[in-house]
């Protein structure tokens, strides 16, 4: 199967411009030049009680923290997630958003469903999400193709999980259509299969997932495989894709390493019109202090050399690459 080529740019008269937001401190005309313009920045999430919320709180708190100098002043704004945080880039109502990759990557392409090809570029790649059907293990279900006429949480609606879901299905020839989906947060989809109103659901994050782990603690799972060949398939096809392994013993009941797949990382993304100051610096302060980012939320762990830098499939933005060129860090 051909794999996915990355994106390519389109004409710049397709681009919307992200307008920024600045205000200028009270006093003298004198005294213009003696504190930087505020620029009140907005970054989209996605809705409180998930990753992605505290995620963008820990970046934005660490932004306004170092950012002093620049003016800069960072909210994380609580939207309903990946799809409305790329739309509202593009319509410069946002100006810095977290995606999973994913979403992303068919958003650039005006493919799967989106209208169109939006212009968005990538910042920085963050933490990985390490995603599996769980199910009990007295359902009888062992294999992706036992899901066929059962009841499967397949994500919140309007969330986009179809984005990686779908393709990870299909390459075992298995389709929404084969079973019942059924909509939930990850939180209600853990009550649904503990109460029996599902017989399996998709559950996944950074590694350890909270979900899982309540799931573990009450239950008997079975972390339902993947096939070797379907994964190696979906890894060749679609750059945003890759192996992950899940330690033994990371939930109760494991005990052997669950070979499993990153269906698409978090990352920080922005409009390909963005002001290169602005992705720069951001680029720069975020790599530049991640040990106070990781004092905010552990994720801050995946801002590292070789993993910020990571091609998922989207173009990163021109300035973030010449940032990661000065440190010594883009691939070459």
């Amino acid at each position: 199967m051909q794999r996915h080529v990355p994106f390519a740019p389109r004409l710049p008269s397709l681009f919307l411009v992200l307008a920024l937001t600045a205000a200028c401190g009270g006093g003298d005309a004198g005294d213009a030049g003696d504190a930087p313009q505020r620029q009140f920045l907005s970054m989209g999430t996605a809705p409180p009680g998930g990753a992605f919320f505290v995620v963008g709180s820990a970046l934005a708190e660490a932004l306004n923290e170092t950012g002093g100098d620049l003016g800069y002043s960072v909210t994380a704004e609580a939207t309903s997630g990946s799809q409305e945080n790329i739309r509202r880039l593009a319509s410069g109502e946002l100006d810095l958003a977290l995606s999973n990759a994913a979403i992303t990557y068919f958003a650039a392409r005006g493919t799967e469903g989106w209208d169109r090809a939006y212009p968005v570029r990538s910042v920085m790649t963050l933490a990985p999400n390490v995603a599996l059907f769980v199910t009990q293990a007295s359902s009888g279900i062992a294999t992706l193709d036992d899901l066929r006429g059962r009841r499967v949480t397949v994500g919140p609606a309007g969330a986009g999980f179809e984005y990686f879901v779908g393709p990870l299905l299909g390459a075992h020839g298995v389709s929404y259509d084969d079973f019942s989906p059924l909509n939930a947060t990850q939180q209600a989809a853990v009550d649904m299969l503990t109460d029996g109103s599902a017989d399996a659901t998709f559950l996944g994050g950074a590694v350890p997932t909270a979900s899982i782990t309540q799931a573990a603690a009450s239950l008997e799972l079975t972390f339902i495989p993947f096939g070797d060949a379907e994964k190696q398939q979906l890894v060749d096809e679609y750059l945003f894709f890759r192996p992950a392994t899940i330690p033994a013993e990371t939930y109760r009941g494991q005990a052997e390493p669950f070979e499993g797949l990153d269906v698409g990382s978090m990352h920080l993304i922005t409009s390909a019109d963005a002001p290169d100051d602005l992705v720069y610096n951001t680029t720069r302060l975020l790599y530049e202090n991640q040990a106070l980012v990781v004092e905010k939320h552990a994720a801050g762990r995946a801002i590292n050399p070789n993993n910020v830098v990571r091609d998922t499939g989207t173009e990163f933005h021109p300035a973030a690459i010449r940032f990661y060129q000065e440190a010594g860090i883009w691939p070459q």
